[in-house]
């Protein structure tokens, strides 16, 4: 193998991790850089591709070497396969002499059981209460003991996007010894809506309402006004951005309440007439951002567009989401089945996709690896079906 540098998946149709390769130059497909196969008993078996008529270099084909894993979840493979194919592809790396194993895996796999039953168990921002605890009796703390499977396996960096728990970012900060690469979006997105939206509606010029529908999502829109805020004063066309924080009270399980913050800069009588964008970390239900979305409707919102991280394409996201009060969502690929147009269902048609392997890179080069400036100006590239009536004026956008 060439390059001090090799990308690789766990899967080698991971169209992620071919992406990622292509944008960190590297020519071999990562199906030719790495044998992936299971025996007759089901069990994975990895294996490093080398010269067959090298006998000098036995186990040690990978020295120098720093080898790249991107792990993302799609298409038949479960999470709890993809997690033990990362810990063997990442053993296999450092039995085979790599100097350095980075994983690159951006929806953190067991981030969501990120605190156990015990007061040790998981630092959040709140103050626990027996009630809390109890939600976990009996549980594993399942992301503590899925870094230290990582960290055991070989993995030395982790790199993931947009991960919003405290307890998980501080967990794994100390079992990596701070390389751990939390990306946030914030700036992709603002320039997305800089860049694209305001030309894609020009007739809105008084600025986005940025809105966070709860508090777990009011860093990300804080972030987001930020950074448009400061692009917006070198635009040819003026505008200003605002800030709408939201309260989220639970009337049931799965029944909310959506009402503007007492604290909010901006309140819901002043959005009539303007276009609100509303962001948070993943979906997996809906229901919070439809009720948040239906009460921006009512308020006079023009239009809302429902910005995710994280889109988790079940029957019920899709049927939720379907709503009138959501006119368009902005998503990612950090779970690439999302780019599959039968996973989008009916939301093609108001569905634009911002693929992040610009972004992925550029965090490599300059912050993880430390090897250079970012290659890519522009950190994202759109993907959009044919049946959303935006595609054509979108991609005329295009780099």
């Amino acid at each position: 193998m060439s390059g001090e540098i090799i990308v690789v998946g766990t899967v080698s149709d991971d169209p992620l991790a071919s992406d990622v390769a292509a944008g960190m130059g590297q020519e071999a497909d990562i199906s030719d850089l790495m044998s992936i196969k299971s025996f007759a008993n089901t069990e994975f078996c990895p294996r490093f591709l080398y010269d067959e008529n090298d006998m000098t270099r036995i186990g040690r084909s990978l020295e120098g070497k720093t080898v790249v894993i991107v792990s993302s979840c799609s298409g038949e493979y479960t999470r709890n396969s993809r997690a033990m194919r990362t810990f063997l592809v990442a053993r296999a790396a450092r039995d085979n002499g790599a100097s350095r194993v980075v994983l690159v895996e951006p929806d953190l796999f067991y981030s969501a059981q990120d605190r156990g039953p015990r007061p040790e168990h998981g630092r959040v921002e709140f103050t626990r209460t027996a009630a809390d605890y109890k939600k976990f009796d009996g549980q594993p703390f399942s992301a503590a003991l899925y870094a230290e499977l990582l960290k055991t396996s070989g993995v030395d960096d982790v790199l993931t996007v947009h991960n919003h728990s405290t307890s998980v970012q501080e967990l794994f900060m100390r079992q990596f010894r701070g390389n751990f690469f939390n990306i946030s979006p914030a700036q992709l997105y603002a320039e997305y809506l800089a860049n694209h939206e305001v030309f894609l509606h020009p007739e809105h010029q008084k600025g986005f309402v940025l809105c966070a529908p709860d508090k777990g999502a009011k860093h990300l829109a804080s972030e987001v006004y930020t950074y448009l805020d400061a692009h917006a004063k070198h635009m040819l066309l003026p505008m200003q951005p605002s800030l709408l924080l939201m309260d989220k009270e639970r009337s049931g399980e799965r029944k909310v309440v959506i009402k503007a913050h007492q604290d909010s800069p901006t309140r819901l009588e002043d959005i009539s007439g303007r276009e609100v964008v509303v962001f948070d970390d993943m979906v997996r239900t809906g229901n919070t951002i439809v009720e948040c979305c239906r009460s921006l409707k009512e308020a006079g919102a023009s239009r809302v567009i429902f910005v995710v991280t994280h889109f988790y394409s079940s029957p019920e996201v899709k049927e939720n989401l379907n709503d009138t009060a959501i006119d368009d969502i902005i998503t990612t690929n950090t779970l690439p089945s999302i780019l599959n147009r039968d996973m989008q269902g009916r939301l093609r048609r108001k569905m634009l996709i911002l693929k992040i392997e610009r972004l992925i890179v550029n965090t490599l080069y300059r912050d993880v690896l430390k090897i250079g400036k970012p290659r890519f100006s522009r950190q994202y590239t759109i993907d959009i079906s044919r049946k959303n009536p935006r595609w054509r004026n979108t991609l005329d956008l295009q780099d």
